[in-house]
């Protein structure tokens, strides 16, 4: 079986299209195909063909892999939930994370520093709330706790920036229960939702 063509991709400049005895087999990254070495008039085994195939679906879930890192910053887990979702293989899987940590771009603990930044930029969050969202993101419990130490963010100041935000609600002001029970669940503690409040009847 012969290479017979080797072309561009209409839809996606950055992949290749392999064409062996005048049909379409597969398609390869530019790096793909660079490390094949693939040239127009070489002669394959199936076996290579079989080898180049699964290369080629690696390297469209790499390229997808780095389309949803390119949307926002993600933790390890993400990724892996992703690539299970589509019945990647362990050892597949394995090399592909590898392969994206090896070049940084999966650092989780990168990753909680700019998911607390990001989140205290947005809008008023409370530490524990951040926890519990890493958490679910499954980055581990020493990452966190680093990355909350380096964050100097005052609880308090937050809290108060939350209670401006919401205190002249309809639905707070005919309710203080109401208010304190809104902020608990935003995971900050009684005793200082208590001080904040009184601050504002004073």
């Amino acid at each position: 079986m012969k290479v017979t063509a080797i072309s561009v991709q209409v839809k996606n400049k950055s992949r290749f299209s392999i064409f062996i005895d005048e049909k379409y087999s597969f398609s390869l990254s530019q790096d793909g195909l660079l490390e094949a070495g693939l040239r127009i008039g070489d002669e394959l085994q199936e076996s290579d063909i079989a080898k180049l195939k699964k290369a080629s679906e690696d390297g469209k879930l790499y390229d997808r892999l780095l389309g949803l890192l390119a949307t926002r910053p993600r933790s390890r887990w993400e990724l892996q939930s992703y690539l299970d979702r589509k019945k990647t293989d362990s050892e597949t899987a394995e090399s592909l994370l590898k392969k994206l940590e090896s070049l940084k771009l999966i650092d989780d603990s990168s990753f909680a520093r700019r998911w607390i930044e990001n989140r205290r930029l947005l809008k008023p969050t409370s530490e524990r709330k951040l926890r519990m969202e890493l958490q679910q993101k499954r980055v581990a419990s020493n990452i966190i706790d680093e990355a909350l130490r380096e964050d100097e963010t005052d609880e308090l100041e937050v809290l108060r920036a939350l209670v401006d935000r919401k205190k002249h609600l309809s639905r707070f002001k005919a309710d203080k229960q109401k208010f304190m029970q809104f902020l608990a669940r935003q995971g900050f503690n009684y005793g200082d939702i208590k001080s904040v409040l009184d601050e504002q009847t004073d």
